[in-house]
């Protein structure tokens, strides 16, 4: 029994690698692991998996169908989980093509080859396969304060390259299963958080960029509003939906914790004001930089994830003050992963994202 994971060394995508091989039952299920290794995808942090004979890596890209072929032909897995995608928008504003080419061009080979290798299992391998496609809340678009939160029904109004083409690809998902009846699971999740996270998103920009003594570019007001998912607990909630999910459905999975930009920011200063206070005795928050904001810059994310607890049982275990708390201190007990991800593709994108801003971040 094997299960096939893309773009597993990834920010979420490590994560669940590390979770699935210590949950699973006896921690026997292998894992093969199939990532580009873009910019975002980092083999260090799956280092701790060296020499261990239940996980796999292999360099690739699920675009690429006759080598996605060849690796469900000879490792069968019995579920292959996506999670392989372009997923910063703002990379997605300055280009958006490699965001076409792998959220849709590639989710539509992957489903092809998928499709192709399920469609010629014998019957019991073949009623208990899966596929599950993992995607983000951003493709239903932006909510006034006063609206209810994202449920599973709520139309689809991507508004940024890249909820535009993670929408794509979940209809495509959708077709896949309703026109050649291959057994999918979509899940919508709200902005991760935790260990392992790229620099270049919000809470591990702040937590780096605070201990190097630059300044915290906050779009425009910071009062955007999210919904944070601590990462452990999506990785659970994908176990969940994966075990127990009925084929065809999408579960939105969030954290129960909307929060504006500007105080996820100030906490981030807080605990870091306790943990790693300044020789000066200052506060971190005064290194807060407000800058214009980021074109089409979606007001408030907002997840309704009681389908999930109604039908699943599955409520998040960390509430967000335990959440951030260990996610800070994560970062530093790891300064080394930070350092070395900090490097090359990534100092050229902060320097091309906040420099227009005069933001030396």
């Amino acid at each position: 029994m094997t299960i096939l994971v893309t773009g597993a060394a990834g920010f979420i995508g490590a994560n669940f690698v590390f979770d699935w091989l210590a949950q699973s039952p006896g921690g026997q299920e292998p894992i093969l692991n199939l990532d580009k290794l873009t910019y975002a995808g980092n083999p260090e942090t799956l280092a701790p998996l060296q020499g261990d004979s239940r996980h796999t890596f292999v360099r690739g890209d699920i675009g690429d169908t006759a080598l996605v072929a060849s690796l469900l032909a000879k490792h069968q897995p019995r579920a292959v989980i996506n999670f392989a995608a372009e997923s910063h928008v703002d990379r997605s504003i300055h280009g958006p093509e490699d965001f076409i080419q792998t959220n849709i061009v590639g989710t539509f080979r992957l489903l092809d080859a998928v499709h192709r290798y399920w469609r010629d299992l014998q019957p019991e391998e073949k009623s208990a396969f899966r596929i599950l496609h993992v995607s983000t809340d951003e493709v239903y678009g932006s909510l006034s304060p006063d609206q209810p939160a994202f449920s599973e029904s709520h139309r689809y109004e991507p508004n940024s390259p890249y909820s535009a083409s993670k929408a794509a690809s979940d209809h495509l998902v959708r077709a896949w299963h309703h026109t050649y009846g291959l057994p999918v699971l979509t899940t919508n999740c709200s902005n991760n958080y935790g260990p392992y996270h790229f620099p270049e998103k919000l809470i591990p920009l702040m937590i780096v960029n605070a201990l190097a003594g630059k300044p915290l570019p906050v779009y425009g007001d910071g009062r955007q509003v999210r919904d944070w998912l601590y990462v452990k607990d999506h990785c659970s909630a994908i176990r969940e939906v994966l075990l127990h999910g009925r084929v065809g459905e999408v579960y939105n999975i969030g954290g129960w914790n909307e929060k504006p930009n500007i105080e996820i920011v100030n906490t981030v200063c807080k605990l870091l004001d306790e943990l790693r206070p300044k020789a000066d005795g200052s506060s971190y928050n005064a290194q807060i930089s407000y800058i214009k904001d980021r074109p089409g810059h979606d007001r408030r994310y907002a997840i309704d994830a009681s389908k999930l607890e109604r039908e699943l049982g599955w409520r998040p275990s960390e509430t967000f003050e335990t959440g951030i708390r260990k996610t800070v201190q994560w970062y530093l007990s790891n300064p080394e992963w930070v350092a070395r991800v900090q490097s090359g593709a990534y100092r050229d994108w902060v320097q091309t994202q906040y420099a227009a801003a005069g933001v030396d971040a």
